[in-house]
């Protein structure tokens, strides 16, 4: 099975493009007046746009905000990477037009594999592999706290199993060592060792 951790947009909808975030909250800045920002963008405002210098003081603080941003989600997403080895994907962006028609990420998601492993060992191992990925950015999201804890009810489950297992092994060795006195007592002997 496949799941993904994210990052959401914090701001929602800053400059022209309505964010589409695949999981996680929005924030209430997508309004009415943001979508009055959404405009076709004249030559001229193409080429003022293009020339930084150019740009009005709040496009350029828009600007700003969107670069802090795509940084932020970039590296929230390499962090669930790095955190997940081979259990991970790549990462998928959301992007978003800043006022100098470059694209800015705003949102992203890693898809994360949450297969169970062949044995509890495994599948113990996996969970705690997914946990790390999930739980490995500075800011995890709302979507990462539930990915890390559907991984830890995978992990209770095969820690269950684990010692079920365990328990009904022990009892095989039990129920042996007690055949084998019985078969002794039959016989006139008695292991004191057991």
């Amino acid at each position: 099975m496949q799941t993904g951790l994210s990052t959401s947009s914090p701001f929602g909808n800053i400059y022209a493009i309505e964010p589409r975030v695949r999981s996680g909250a929005q924030n209430e800045e997508t309004s009415s007046a943001s979508l009055s920002q959404e405009k076709e963008t004249s030559p001229q405002e193409k080429e003022r746009a293009k020339d930084p210098d150019k740009l009005t003081a709040s496009e350029r603080q828009v600007v700003t905000k969107l670069q802090a941003r795509d940084t932020e989600v970039r590296a929230h997403e390499a962090a669930h990477q790095a955190a997940g080895g081979g259990l991970t994907g790549g990462a998928s962006y959301t992007y978003q037009k800043g006022p100098d028609e470059r694209m800015y990420a705003i949102g992203g998601e890693v898809s994360i594999s949450t297969k169970e492993g062949s044995t509890p060992e495994e599948t113990i191992q996996i969970a705690r592999q997914i946990i790390a990925a999930a739980m490995a950015p500075a800011d995890p999201s709302p979507q990462d706290y539930a990915v890390a804890s559907s991984a830890t009810m995978m992990m209770l489950k095969a820690q269950q199993q684990k010692a079920r297992e365990m328990q009904e092994q022990a009892m095989g060795l039990e129920s042996y060592k007690n055949g084998e006195n019985m078969q002794k007592e039959k016989k006139g002997e008695m292991d004191i060792s057991a």
